[in-house]
């Protein structure tokens, strides 16, 4: 099993409806969304399989004895603890060849949430195996994300953080500009409105190449 800590609104968010039915599968329940889109499912096959969210804590492998009752336990009173807030303005933008949802502008909220939650549930990691490391490609890794990747799991965060909703594979060419076009007008709604950060969510990996499904959602109480 591999658990995540990711940010996704609640199951009956608007966004997180359309997100799920553009994506095919909705995260919460496990179920599809709508029928198989041989023009679509390609596109977005990564994500679909992660759900929609956006990634605080990166999948890692609970150290031994540590139980999935346990993380929820720990969700929950971190959770308590964390006050709501709103990015003024998200947008649908390309990173790196992939589509995703992204604040228009840096969030100093975000980043201390993130900081947070890699200090708070750091304890219930496993160790990474040689091969967790091998499938982060260290040798593309700058030194200092190699070092976080010793230090946290995962190479992205901290100042390497960077909060986004990922809404397709990677593309390019003709499939990145038609599938971009096609995005900001299924989600026209949400491209450049408020996105509120009221919760957190533990999404589950039963075994490597599972789909991801939602085990809890906490929102923020403080």
């Amino acid at each position: 099993m591999r658990a995540a800590l990711y940010f996704t609104p609640p199951a009956d968010a608007a966004l997180t409806r359309a997100a799920a039915l553009w994506l095919g599968r909705d995260a919460f329940s496990g179920a599809a969304t709508r029928a198989p889109d041989p023009a679509i499912d390609p596109l977005v096959a990564d994500p679909a399989r992660y759900g929609f969210h956006a990634t605080l804590r990166a999948p890692f492998r609970p150290k031994d004895g540590v139980t999935l009752a346990d993380l929820a336990s720990a969700l929950d009173a971190f959770a308590a603890t964390r006050r709501a807030f709103d990015l003024p303005k998200a947008v649908i933008a390309r990173l790196d060849g992939f589509l995703a949802l992204v604040p228009a502008a840096p969030s100093p909220d975000l980043a201390a949430l993130e900081s947070a939650i890699l200090e708070a549930f750091e304890p219930f990691r496993a160790p990474l195996t040689a091969d967790e490391v091998a499938r982060r490609r260290p040798e593309r890794l700058s030194e200092h994300q190699r070092n976080l990747l010793d230090r946290w799991g995962y190479p992205y965060v901290r100042d390497e953080f960077r909060f986004h909703m990922t809404l397709t594979n990677s593309l390019a060419g003709d499939a990145l500009e038609r599938t971009e076009t096609d995005l900001r007008r299924r989600l026209a709604e949400f491209d450049g409105a408020p996105l509120a950060i009221g919760g957190l969510a533990l999404f589950v990996e039963e075994e490597r190449g599972a789909p991801f499904t939602v085990a809890r959602l906490a929102p923020f109480g403080a």
